[in-house]
Formats: C-alpha cells, structure tokens, sequence
C-alpha cells in the first residue's frame, strides 16, 4: 500500500506562485513513474507533469514554461513548483504514483484570482 499526501494549495492572485508538496509512505524510489494531476470544476482530470525513474519529466504544453517537478528522495517527496499562476491553473491538484498499482493523493485546492 502507498499513502500520498497533498499539501501546499491556496488561494494566490493571477501571477502568483505556489509550491505543492506530496509526500509519500515509503521510499519514492520504488516508483517507476510519478506525476501531478489535476482537475477543474466540471472538466476531466487531465496530466500537468509526470516524471520516470529515469530523470524524464513531461509537462503539458499549458504549464510547460511555469511549473517545475521535483523530488527529494531523502524526504520521500516530490514537488510542483508553479510560477506565473493564471486564472485557468484553478483546480484540485492529485499526486499520482504507478508501483504495483496506480496510487492518488486526496487532492489540494488551487485557485488562482483574476
């Protein structure tokens, strides 16, 4: 079993940053791929960056620029870093891990002010 916990999401006006941390249970080195997702008011979740055990990371072309993932292996933890923040960045943000399953975090809120 793998618990992924969310933290780091607010309320920041349009330009703003933010910094979303995950921690996981465990060593996250274990994890073949790790990601961030997120999902606004009556849309699908969609993918923002994913990164492999490799050291490859992929962002969506919509964040590409702005957010930056990272990891701290002694702390178990991966981050998001998001920069220039824009009203359309509001919604829940999900940590995602892929181990023997696909694991989720429970969610934190972004929303970002016009």
């Amino acid at each position: 079993q793998v618990q992924l916990v969310e933290s780091g999401g607010g309320l920041v006006q349009a330009g703003g940053s933010l910094r979303l941390s995950c921690a996981a249970s465990g060593s996250i080195l274990r994890f073949n791929v790790m990601g961030w997702y997120r999902q606004a008011p009556g849309k699908q979740r969609e993918l923002v960056a994913v990164t492999t055990s490799t050291g490859s990371t992929t962002y969506a072309n919509s964040v590409k620029g702005r957010f930056t993932f990272s990891r701290d292996n002694a702390k178990n933890t991966v981050y998001l870093q998001m920069n220039s923040l824009k009203p359309e960045d509001t919604a829940v943000y999900y940590c995602n891990v892929f181990h023997d399953r696909v694991y989720w975090g429970q969610g934190t809120q972004v929303t970002v002010s016009s």
